[in-house]
């Protein structure tokens, strides 16, 4: 445990770590955040929650969950030196306010909300790879699983060559070029389609009203899991002091410049093509052959870059765990990286490879883990931390969001385990969907 000064002059604790601590701007937290919210999955949106939501809930959902994810992240950020000490890790905010049983609760939530989000990055990266090579090759030789195998083999080179967070500074430019390519491409192609199509059919069809309440429930899921990481802290430890006021600098820039691409790309598709939209946008898009292929290139680099920032926290502990120390560039430390994150990426490659339903998984990772740990725990966490300075109106406000928001994970719970069990009857394992 070390010292660290802020800028009140006061100290607080930093926990040991083998990553880097304090050493970003505001402005590179934010845009760690802003790659997370533009990352490949945008072009799952128009797909995922406008077309179960309909114009009205699609538009209506994606602002509530913007001011509520807002909120309930600024809770999290608030809380990061609480009792004077940097909690650098979600498990340990957590069992500093809880005790020590919730450091392990809260730790396997996070892992298995950045294990589901890296699967969805691969099965993208994956996607977006088949709908290059389907744009050249009239075979169709290679299916789904071989591209998620090859996203994975990219995924592991980047791991080993990228020892942390704090080292994905050049990156985070590359990762902003790449997503302006695949979001102002799919905007201006699906615009062009739109313009030249018949009328599209925006009316929300279910078969019954079983799936009408599951379907709802699911898409609700997929909002709340497009504007939230899952571990903030970890990106918040990174930040330098004062570390409270830059990460609340760094939210406001993600939930207002952030998330305009998002919102665009979100609702120009679902007004192009209606309630045919596909998951995927760039699978549905006219336009000049090389046109595509640019940006589903830049789609599946992208989602390289992105993936290892929600694998970070896991590499974090693995690093600091077996005492990695010394330069990144030792063989010593290259070979542990080929190991530990090399075997980390395979498996979450196989089970990608094994179950590729792109839209199952986000409602899925949104119920077990999205909704638990930004909205539950955030706000219950706040409470337990501030009871003695909170009003009986704030303290309700916080009581009211843990209540509904504990409903709405066991509802999706339940969805996301329906829709998975729903494809794996009409697709067979390592399908090429």
């Amino acid at each position: 445990m070390v010292e660290e000064r802020r800028d009140d002059k006061l100290t607080v604790k930093v926990p040991e770590t083998a990553h880097q601590i304090s050493t970003d701007s505001w402005f590179q937290a934010g845009f760690v955040l802003t790659t997370g919210i533009n990352s490949v999955f945008v072009l799952g949106y128009s797909g995922t929650i406008m077309v179960p939501l309909g114009w009205v809930g699609g538009v209506v959902g994606l602002l509530l969950a913007t001011a509520i994810s807002l909120q309930a992240n600024m809770l999290v950020a608030k809380l990061h030196e609480f009792e004077g000490k940097r909690h650098i890790r979600y498990r340990d905010l957590a069992a500093q306010i809880y005790g020590r049983e919730a450091y392990y609760t809260t730790w396997a939530l996070q892992y298995v909300n950045l294990f589901m989000i890296n699967i969805g990055y691969l099965i993208l990266g994956g996607s977006a790879l088949k709908a290059c090579y389907v744009l050249f090759n009239e075979e169709h030789t290679l299916k789904l699983p071989h591209f998620i195998a090859i996203e994975g083999l990219v995924c592991i080179l980047f791991a080993v060559s990228t020892p942390h967070l704090s080292s994905l500074r050049v990156w985070l430019g590359c990762s902003t070029v790449l997503s302006l390519i695949y979001i102002i491409v799919a905007c201006v192609l699906a615009t062009n389609d739109g313009l030249n199509a018949p009328h599209r059919d925006y009316s929300v069809n279910w078969s019954s009203t079983t799936d009408r309440i599951f379907s709802t429930i699911g898409a609700s899921a997929s909002l709340v899991f497009a504007f939230n990481t899952g571990m903030l802290p970890e990106i918040q430890a990174t930040v330098r002091q004062p570390a409270v006021r830059n990460m609340l600098k760094a939210l406001y820039f993600q939930f207002s410049i952030g998330v305009v691409p998002m919102y665009a790309v979100t609702f120009i598709g679902y007004w192009a093509y209606g309630s045919s939209t596909p998951t995927y946008l760039l699978n549905g898009v006219g336009g000049p052959v090389w046109v595509k292929a640019a940006a589903n290139m830049s789609a599946f680099l992208q989602a390289v870059i992105a993936l290892h920032i929600f694998a970070s926290p896991t590499y974090e502990y693995l690093d600091t765990k077996f005492g990695v120390t010394g330069s990144s560039l030792k063989w010593k430390n290259i070979v542990f990286r080929l190991i530990a994150r090399g075997g980390y990426l395979i498996v979450s490659t196989l089970v990608s490879a094994l179950l590729p339903f792109l839209g199952d998984f986000e409602t899925l990772t949104g119920a077990l883990s999205t909704f638990p740990l930004t909205f539950i725990l955030a706000n219950h966490m706040y409470l337990v931390a501030k009871r003695h300075k909170l009003s009986s109106m704030q303290r309700f406000w916080h009581w009211l969001n843990v209540g509904f928001f504990g409903l709405m994970s066991l509802g999706a719970t339940i969805a996301g385990i329906r829709l998975i069990a729903l494809d794996s009857k009409e697709y067979h394992v390592f399908a090429d969907v």
